[in-house]
């Protein structure tokens, strides 16, 4: 809403000129790419290569580009992790990231420095196949390039300014509005949206009597899964994370942050325009957080549906795709561990696992030095608002070394390191460090993810760097867990899981109070991250990294490389 959007949104056209971000209309600060929002939309066909020269104009922070969904497989350097695949790009540096698009799919890319990728720092990838190498081909008559939708939480400011807010003195984590493809329009004080309001919603064209598919990507960063659908239309799923699945139908889809959904809509209602609807869960929730965007069939009147739309109505009833908190077993809630993949024989990925890890996580009172002083304003010396319970996995912070372990590990002290058989006392005082797990090359890896429940009712997407993986299993336990019971329940045999056809993805959300089982073959040599995709938490340090194989089974690193790290005099 900057002077490069002269009048808008009084005068629609002025909210379409170049460079303006209109956004729901308020007034904050964004960083972008090439001055849009979201960036530009990078498709391409498998095997492809992709050349992207990031250029960092900023004045004194550093960025760095993650491809999310990209396996980078023979390419960890092009990962874009700062200070685990590549040195943080500075101000008024460039880096050439050069990769294959290898695995095909609906992706995204962002940034995975601070909190660049809430402010904007973000865009489509997608990796198309050719009709005959495409399972879902005969199900759909076009993928058009304009029928992918990007759906991001929001803020009224700058996000570093409420993660302070909230991490040191009382402010919310709460969005405060949504935006799809970079538009959106906040609610009269009614809480209602209505064409009152002139801030240009997105809209998608559709003609009547074909199927088109959609891609619905989820830059999400704080804990508000979003619930999407069409009115007088349904929705057939095909494809999640660049996973192709047997298709389902259904009413509505929920996206955690860092998903991907692939769907068919077929237009054959009534020429007419149709409410596309996002309803905000979670944190969504307090401040009724919602918005829309519009399905309109050509020939239609350019006019915006009659129905006044409030939080209430923007709720799709109905069978539902990947509802938040729900066990497996329910007609009308289909969660992620029932979808079906298409037949892959390509790994065997049913034996007994080679490596199997128990990762606990939840928000735990600890004396995080970074926020609270254990002499002079400790975690219960304060008041409660003022408390801020840590999310960790298993009772360890992530802290990123000062230098890329996949290309400096010579420069790092080897006390970097660590994970549970090299640190103590982790549920009474603090721990934090380069928390990685060593994995063999070739390994068979089984994860159970496990959310203790105690602190807060939340959901946590988990996304995994360098792989897919296998949704095996996915059960919500009761309010709140713990690591014994589940390891309990699994010695005992009462953890059912599909080692027949489970479905492939790379981001996947784990039941609060409950656990999901996922299964990689750990086949790409390099370190990868694996984290908590909200913003808020894997800043303070809830992830881990995968060492997968030796250093001598790595890519060789790329020719002058970029350095950095520690330097004393």
């Amino acid at each position: 809403m900057s002077k490069a959007c002269y009048d808008c949104p009084h005068i629609q056209a002025d909210c379409d000129r170049a460079y303006c971000i209109a956004a729901d209309g308020v007034e904050r600060g964004v960083f972008v790419i090439n001055r849009q929002m979201p960036g530009p939309s990078i498709q391409v066909c498998q095997g492809d290569t992709i050349i992207v020269d990031v250029k960092n104009h900023l004045a004194s922070e550093t960025c760095s580009i993650h491809w999310h969904g990209i396996h980078q497989v023979g390419t960890p350097y092009m990962d874009g992790v700062p200070l685990v695949t590549q040195c943080p790009i500075s101000p008024a540096s460039s880096f050439r990231y050069t990769f294959v698009a290898g695995n095909p799919g609906t992706h995204f890319y962002h940034s995975h420095s601070g909190f660049q990728r809430a402010d904007g720092v973000f865009g489509s990838l997608i990796v198309r196949q050719s009709r005959q190498k495409d399972p879902h081909s005969s199900l759909y008559d076009y993928d058009l390039p304009e029928h992918v939708v990007l759906v991001s939480d929001w803020l009224g400011e700058l996000g570093v300014a409420k993660f302070v807010a909230h991490h040191h003195d009382d402010g919310d984590n709460k969005p405060s509005s949504m935006i799809i493809n970079g538009k959106g329009r906040i609610p009269k004080p009614r809480n209602e949206l209505t064409s009152n309001e002139t801030m240009p919603l997105s809209v998608f064209n559709v003609k009547q009597g074909i199927r088109y598919r959609f891609r619905l990507i989820s830059n999400g960063f704080l804990n508000c899964p979003i619930q999407f659908s069409v009115d007088n239309h349904t929705l057939l799923v095909i494809a999640s994370d660049g996973g192709s699945i047997q298709p389902i139908e259904v009413d509505s889809l929920i996206i955690d942050a860092g998903e991907r959904y692939d769907f068919i809509v077929n237009a054959d209602q009534k020429l007419s325009s149709y409410w596309i609807r996002l309803h905000g869960l979670m944190d969504c929730g307090p401040k009724k957080v919602f918005q829309s965007a519009i399905l309109r069939y050509n020939g239609a009147p350019e006019i915006e549906p009659e129905e006044v739309l409030t939080y209430e109505n923007t709720e799709r009833f109905g069978k539902v795709l990947n509802p938040v908190n729900f066990a497996p077993g329910d007609d009308q809630h289909v969660t992620v561990a029932e979808l079906r993949a298409l037949a892959d024989n390509l790994t065997d990925w049913t034996g007994e696992p080679d490596m199997k890890f128990y990762l606990a996580y939840d928000f735990y009172a600890v004396n995080n030095w970074h926020f609270h002083d254990s002499q002079y304003y400790p975690i219960f010396g304060v008041e409660k608002n003022h408390r801020l319970y840590t999310p960790q996995v298993n009772h360890i912070s992530l802290r990123f070394p000062p230098s890329p372990p996949l290309s400096q590990f010579n420069s790092l002290l080897p006390d970097v390191f660590c994970n549970e058989t090299t640190v103590s006392n982790c549920t009474e005082g603090f721990c934090e460090c380069t928390y990685t797990l060593d994995i063999a090359l070739g390994s068979l890896v089984e994860l159970v993810v496990i959310d203790e429940g105690a602190t807060f009712d939340a959901t946590h997407p988990f996304h995994l760097h360098g792989s897919s993986f296998r949704v095996v299993a996915m059960e919500r336990v009761a309010s709140n867990v713990t690591v014994d019971q589940i390891r309990a329940m699994d010695e005992n045999g009462q953890i059912r899981r599909n080692l027949v056809d489970a479905p492939i993805k790379d981001t996947v959300a784990v039941p609060d109070g409950g656990y999901t089982i996922i299964r990689f073959m750990a086949t790409n040599p390099g370190y990868w991250l694996f984290h908590c995709h909200l913003e808020f938490h894997i800043e303070i340090g809830m992830g881990l990294i995968f060492k997968v194989g030796n250093h001598d089974e790595f890519p060789a690193t790329p020719e002058n490389f970029p350095t950095c790290g520690n330097w004393i005099s």
